[in-house]
């Protein structure tokens, strides 16, 4: 299992933030059931002002993984297309790039 660190950025409109985080107090059904169905072991998504900030854990690559993900149900490509309409690629992302990786610069064993 990998471990991945991705930030991306909520548009800069308070209506757009209040929205996401409501979508993400009762995440769809079917939404789950996909990314567990698509091999993700864990998602945790952090917030500082607009960035986000998503820690995966999953087995082989995530892009491909949010693939199969996407094409899974029409329910879960409406989500995905509605999360996508209220984020914007952070700073330094290099296109295409939508949910950028972060660059590990530390660790503690």
């Amino acid at each position: 299992m990998t471990r991945h660190v991705l930030a991306v950025d909520l548009k800069d409109d308070p209506a757009i933030v209040a929205a996401y985080l409501e979508h993400h107090h009762r995440v769809w059904p079917e939404v789950v059931r996909s990314l567990h169905g698509a091999g993700l072991r864990g998602m945790e998504i952090f917030m500082l002002g607009r960035r986000l900030v998503m820690i995966l854990e999953a087995d082989g690559d995530y892009r491909r993984l949010f693939e199969t993900h996407a094409a899974s149900h029409p329910r879960v490509a409406e989500w995905e297309a509605l999360m996508k309409a209220m984020q914007e690629p952070s700073p330094g992302a290099a296109p295409p790039e939508w949910w950028t990786p972060m660059r590990p610069v530390f660790r503690l064993t």
